[in-house]
């Protein structure tokens, strides 16, 4: 596993670039990012400047508010969401989980990781036929290798739509779509 905290020595840069590099549609706003990281803004400041000088992160005004959001169009955009995707053990859930299912249509994550947080719990939405004996192996084998919790919810296609708005799926991350 990629230690990116020995790389990025600081704390909120390493948030921030999980934060934004997680899922690449994250927004927010200083005073957010500062609260939810339970540090200064003074020092939040200091990171969104630097990650915004070296066109890492966009923002815009809106209001009196400035939004930040990872830039896509950085060459390096594609490799940080890569190492960002292993720190997190995202490759590896879906190597170990998702392949491997049966007759799996989308898979997404949701919570805390596709806001960019890095909890420790990995809440995971499955949607179509899944044999649950085995998905309980492999996720027992996944979190021993990431070092992190996964809470699966399994769906079947006609359920996603009720439970769409309830579990925020426009917020959250796809790993998978059969279509």
């Amino acid at each position: 596993m990629v230690m990116l905290d020995s790389l990025i020595t600081s704390k909120t840069r390493l948030k921030l670039l999980l934060k934004f590099f997680s899922n690449a549609n994250t927004q927010s706003y200083l005073r957010s990012l500062a609260d939810e990281f339970g540090e200064s803004t003074n020092s939040v400041r200091i990171e969104l400047n630097r990650l915004s000088d070296a066109g890492f992160l966009n923002s815009s005004q809106e209001g009196n508010t400035v939004v930040y959001k990872a830039n896509k169009r950085h060459p390096l955009f594609p490799e940080i969401s890569g190492i960002v995707s292993k720190y997190l053990g995202l490759d590896s859930l879906i190597e170990e989980v998702i392949m491997k299912l049966g007759d799996l249509k989308q898979a997404w994550v949701i919570g805390d990781y596709a806001k960019g947080k890095d909890s420790g719990l990995i809440d995971l939405v499955l949607v179509g036929k899944i044999d649950e004996n085995f998905l309980q192996t492999l996720v027992h084998k996944a979190e021993s290798m990431i070092q992190r919790k996964i809470r699966t919810l399994i769906l079947q296609e006609s359920e996603l739509s009720s439970f769409e708005d309830k579990l925020q799926l426009n917020k959250a991350i796809i790993l998978y779509n059969k279509e």
